[in-house]
């Protein structure tokens, strides 16, 4: 399956862009992703929206934080107030626009956290929405530093937001994008590496010169999964991307992610993602027909 590229050129006064349009229904029916990163507001829109290997419902107000190269889109079926045209806001964006030495600042540290997130796309729900919206307002119509501070506060205001959900599953996401406690990344690396293979505790448990038990508890603490459910995100994960390439039938997503049957195959992508993997492929057909 191809994604359509967009290419984003920020004005030569600018260091980000932000605009808001009118949305039509069923006026996006193609995945696509860029280089930049992607703020998007939804408003007075209903329909289902697209995110990597992720796949929801969305009504009302939609707030999405999307990283580099990230497929997306989102299907319009009706707005729900019909006196008021259904619209967006949108912000397209590097994370270094202030330079790269701002995102080394210790105060900094919670925008790395939520720019890693962005590789998987985010949701934001509650008082985030509303927050986030009012800043977007200011910032179509405001100029030189004004503008960059009501960015860093939006900024800022996400990476805060205790009501946001991480979207696509990690398997999805690119090793390089993973940040987090060297410990941690190390158990990711080597399972990233070799989730197609057998994964034996043991071996994994080796990684942090820790006994098998210890391991599990630790790795339960940092990451809230255990790590047969993380092994089984990356695989299923891996296979949804496959499906979605257009490149390899279910079958082949099966055993190239690293499953032993179609039975567990199915029952696990299930599992994750609430609809069997051909039920799941037909979904995202529809949505690129």
């Amino acid at each position: 399956m191809d994604y359509l590229f967009e290419n984003f050129t920020f004005p030569p006064d600018q260091s980000f862009t932000i605009r808001s349009e009118h949305i039509e229904p069923k006026k996006y029916t193609h995945l696509k992703c860029h280089i930049n990163f992607e703020i998007a507001l939804i408003e007075n829109a209903a329909g289902k929206r697209f995110i990597g290997d992720h796949i929801e419902d969305f009504k009302g107000s939609d707030l999405v934080l999307i990283g580099s190269y990230v497929p997306h889109c989102w299907q319009f079926y009706k707005e729900l107030d019909p006196t008021v045209l259904p619209h967006a806001f949108v912000v397209h964006f590097f994370p270094d626009f202030l330079g790269k030495e701002l995102l080394n600042k210790p105060e900094a540290m919670h925008l790395s956290y939520l720019f890693d997130n962005a590789s998987k796309g985010i949701r934001f729900s509650g008082p985030t929405v509303a927050e986030a919206r009012m800043l977007m307002q200011h910032m179509l119509f405001s100029k030189g530093l004004q503008r960059i501070a009501l960015m860093l506060q939006l900024l800022d205001i996400l990476a805060q937001s205790k009501h946001q959900k991480v979207l696509a599953t990690p398997g999805f996401s690119s090793v390089e994008n993973s940040r987090d406690a060297d410990r941690i990344n190390c158990v990711y690396d080597y399972i990233f590496q070799n989730f197609r293979e057998e994964i034996v505790l043991p071996k994994v448990a080796s990684l942090l010169h820790m006994t098998p038990a210890a391991f599990c508890r630790y790795f339960k603490l940092k990451t809230s999964r255990t790590l047969i459910d993380f092994v089984k995100e990356i695989r299923i994960g891996y296979a949804a991307k496959l499906l979605i390439d257009g490149r390899h039938n279910i079958t082949e997503a099966c055993y190239n992610s690293g499953h032993n049957n179609l039975s567990n195959f199915n029952k696990h992508f299930k599992e994750l993602k609430g609809l069997t993997p051909r039920d799941f492929l037909k979904q995202y057909q529809e949505a690129v027909a």
